[in-house]
């Protein structure tokens, strides 16, 4: 009795987390705030697809692909990252400001808040805070 008891309270406490808390999913604003970004999980990955734009409309101008530079920036995967540790993912970041792909690392940094880390050639990297906005 009493180790079901022990369960069902484990049960419960686990249930009382809310999600937003375990991981990076969700949807996040970017530290310019004119964008926000929907990570979702896809596979044994998390993508991130842009959700809104500040500029209605706005198109994927810089694209290298000229087949590419006529569609909407909403819709458009940007963030395609594998777990590499606690709260921890790398993989690719699309910039749709210059139109390229970088190597990054996503951290969640607290319930509400993520570091996004882009780099060239693994030397030259920037970083940036974004935070949830649901």
């Amino acid at each position: 009795m009493k180790l079901k008891l022990a369960l069902a309270a484990a049960v419960l406490a686990s249930l009382s987390i809310p999600a937003s808390a375990q991981d990076a999913s969700g949807t996040w604003l970017t530290a310019s705030g004119e964008t926000r970004v929907r990570i979702a999980p896809c596979g044994g990955s998390l993508c991130g697809t842009i959700a809104w734009t500040k500029n209605s409309g706005a198109k994927d101008v810089n694209n290298p692909n000229a087949n590419l530079k006529g569609r909407n920036l909403v819709g458009v995967t940007m963030i395609t990252m594998k777990p590499a540790g606690d709260k921890k993912w790398s993989g690719t970041l699309y910039n749709p400001q210059d139109g390229k792909t970088y190597s990054g690392t996503l951290t969640q940094t607290g319930a509400n808040s993520l570091s996004l880390s882009g780099c060239v050639a693994g030397i030259f990297c920037r970083s940036q805070n974004w935070t949830r906005v649901n």
